[in-house]
């Protein structure tokens, strides 16, 4: 019964609403008076003569003035606390009037004390009706959409981590939900244990586990947006023990942006796994190559390429060039941009969007000539190390001639600055992946230290390993496998990668390019190294499961080890020597790495372009282990259509075998042969 007369007062119009209120204020006007009346002769009081005019007076006096302060706006059933300051305002102003009023009246007869007894009767009527209704509404119905019955057994109990500002505007949110019921808080401050907010009561995180037990609960949620990435590390690590689902508020930066609401839960963000706070980046960097200038962005829709063009759209260039194979690819981030632009409060820069590929270099010239590009952000290239196994050709075009095609492009229409972005897995490669890239790499430092073709655009090569949930990144596919019940598949149980969070990536590669003065490898500090399993593992226990192994044959999710994929190897380097050292900069540094000069590398070039053509990846794999140091592919030619026709060719310029051609030079000995 009580639960149908809620739901007929919810739906009820606003106005309807309002009509009632204002009916039950004219009744509380006329019943505070008279209690205050009756209080001060201790006996049940009976108006007479004059005294009628007060009661009715009473309320014409109260409704304008509750109208005026927005008492009759206000949806009672999400009211909170602060509403009552504004009804003691209301309540206050009308007791001030009305007394003012009655002692001018000329009824005699009246006492003083009735002022003070009138306010008070009338201020406990008010606030207490509205908050007994609130109450009511809130115990007995709930509903989203106005037209279901709830019932709060289909609520999952949970428990807040986080009694703070956050954590309690999240409570309050999830109480008029129909998803979550918050059954307790968690806080790591002792002064607020014990205590209670908003009904609820403050536990220590040693009492989860009679709280599991207790509530049966299945999901703890972290209301911490604040706290600093190390923070919340530490903060999951001590809840992996327990068998919860652990999600979490989304930041304040989101929130303060209307991107996201208090209640809008989501799954933990692997980066708060990692526990690495983030550098503050240098303004002066961040603007050098970007802000009033013509930038384009290559491989523009790709993870990092994407979120370069976020960051670069906001740090308002005079035109941003998207250059993109992909149509899908290329619309989208079109599409997430202008709606960026939108946000901006300064003028938006232009969006220009091309559909093309690095490999095709009159198109690729033509851009940057029509549009006068100051900066390049080459991103372009295919990443993926078993595919690219599978496909080497199409790596070595892509990779190798599409950096040398756009690099070209840049020296010819005078580009003052181009950042090639470049990977961990160029350093003594196991995989074509690696060796194009440090191919590509060799490409830019030779033509940064040509003599003979003089040119005035400053190469750059930013080096760093995995970044979060990229295309291609476990994250995606792990969470994709825990969803579906299992297996989780990890190449080797020994495998170990380094970490980075795109946002973090693309911002470190901005900064380490406007330090480059023409050849720089720079080499972004990646932190401590992280086992694949056990990144696996983590995910497992913070969805709330856990790992079916020997030891636990009652889990849920099984590991399931499949070896080393084509190309792939245990333990990924940053640093291909010792010379590295220090910049402006903490997470950036400056590695001297050995080059080969134009002249000779033109050589190469032109045999890796003929081999490339017959597909004779034999040759082509020559090719790549004469100019790269350290490569040593892991596993034989995986190409499916070379096995099928084996092609020879000698290679003109040296043996496989030899470490070090003789035209292999580090950037110093250049320098050094160079000058008069």
């Amino acid at each position: 019964m009580g639960a149908q007369l809620a739901y007929r007062f919810i739906t009820l119009s606003r106005r309807t609403k309002a009509v009632i209120l204002i009916s039950a204020d004219i009744f509380f006007a006329v019943l505070a008076l008279w209690a205050a009346f009756s209080l001060r002769y201790g006996e049940f009081y009976v108006p007479k003569g004059d005294m009628w005019y007060l009661f009715a007076a009473a309320p014409v006096i109260a409704v304008p003035i509750f109208l005026r302060l927005g008492l009759y706006r206000a949806i009672i059933r999400y009211i909170e606390i602060r509403a009552l300051w504004t009804i003691i305002q209301a309540c206050t102003l009308y007791a001030l009037v009305f007394a003012l009023i009655m002692y001018q009246s000329g009824i005699k007869g009246i006492p003083r004390t009735v002022t003070p007894l009138n306010w008070l009767n009338m201020m406990v009527l008010v606030a207490s009706s509205r908050f007994f209704v609130r109450w009511w509404l809130g115990e007995i119905y709930m509903s989203l959409s106005g037209a279901r019955r709830f019932e709060k057994s289909n609520q999952k109990n949970v428990v807040i981590y986080g009694a703070g500002s956050a954590g309690i505007q999240l409570a309050s949110a999830l109480a008029h939900g129909r998803e979550f019921k918050p059954v307790a808080f968690i806080d790591d401050e002792s002064a607020l244990q014990r205590q209670k907010v908003n009904g609820l009561r403050i536990y220590p995180l040693s009492s989860l586990s009679y709280l599991i037990e207790r509530h049966k609960l299945a999901d703890v949620l972290l209301a911490i947006p604040s706290a600093t990435r190390s923070r919340k590390s530490e903060i999951i690590r001590l809840l992996e023990p327990y068998a919860v689902h652990v999600m979490s508020m989304p930041g304040l930066s989101d929130i303060a942006q209307g991107k996201v609401k208090v209640d809008t839960l989501q799954e933990i963000d692997i980066a708060d796994l990692l526990g690495r706070d983030s550098v503050p980046p240098d303004a002066s960097l961040l603007s050098a190559n970007i802000s009033g200038k013509v930038v384009m962005v290559t491989g523009a829709g790709g993870s990092i390429g994407s979120e370069l063009c976020r960051q670069i759209i906001q740090l308002q260039p005079k035109l941003l060039v998207l250059f993109e194979i992909s149509e899908f690819g290329l619309y989208a981030i079109e599409k997430e941009l202008h709606q960026l632009s939108a946000r901006i409060n300064s003028e938006a820069p232009e969006i220009i969007s091309i559909l093309g590929s690095v490999t095709n270099a009159s198109r690729i010239e033509r851009v940057c000539k029509t549009f006068t590009v100051q900066t390049i952000y080459h991103a372009a290239a295919y990443k993926h190390v078993p595919m690219v196994e599978k496909n080497p050709g199409e790596a070595v075009w892509n990779n190798i001639f599409g950096t040398l095609s756009t690099a070209k492009a840049a020296i010819s229409a005078d580009v003052e600055t181009f950042v090639l972005i470049s990977t961990d897995k160029a350093v003594r490669p196991t995989n074509t992946m690696g060796a194009t890239k440090r191919f590509a790499e060799l490409i830019l430092q030779a033509l940064s230290l040509d003599t003979v073709n003089k040119h005035h655009t400053r190469f750059t090569m930013v080096r760093f390993g995995n970044v979060l949930d990229s295309s291609g990144s476990v994250v995606p596919l792990f969470r994709e496998q825990i969803a579906q019940g299992g297996p989780v598949t990890v190449t080797d149980a020994r495998v170990i990668r380094y970490f980075m969070t795109i946002p973090e990536a693309a911002q470190l590669v901005i900064q380490a390019g406007a330090m480059g003065q023409g050849g720089d490898v720079f080499v972004l500090d990646m932190g401590e190294p992280i086992r694949i399993v056990d990144l696996a593992k983590r995910m497992i226990h913070l969805s709330g499961l856990e790992v079916k192994d020997k030891n636990h044959p009652n889990g849920e999710i099984e590991i399931s080890f499949i070896g080393l994929r084509p190309g792939e190897k245990l333990f990924e380097e940053l640093l291909i020597g010792d010379n590295v050292s220090e910049t402006t900069h903490k997470r950036i540094m400056r590695a001297e790495e050995q080059v080969i000069s134009w002249a000779e590398l033109e050589t190469l070039l032109a045999t890796l372009e003929k081999a490339a053509q017959k597909e004779d990846f034999e040759c082509v794999r020559a090719v790549l282990k004469y100019a790269v140091t350290g490569y040593v592919p892991q596993c034989e030619v995986e190409d499916l259509l070379w096995k099928h026709a084996i092609v020879t060719c000698a290679l003109p310029i040296g043996t496989e075998g030899q470490k070090k051609p003789p035209f292999v030079l580090s950037q110093r000995e250049v320098k050094d042969q160079a000058e008069p």
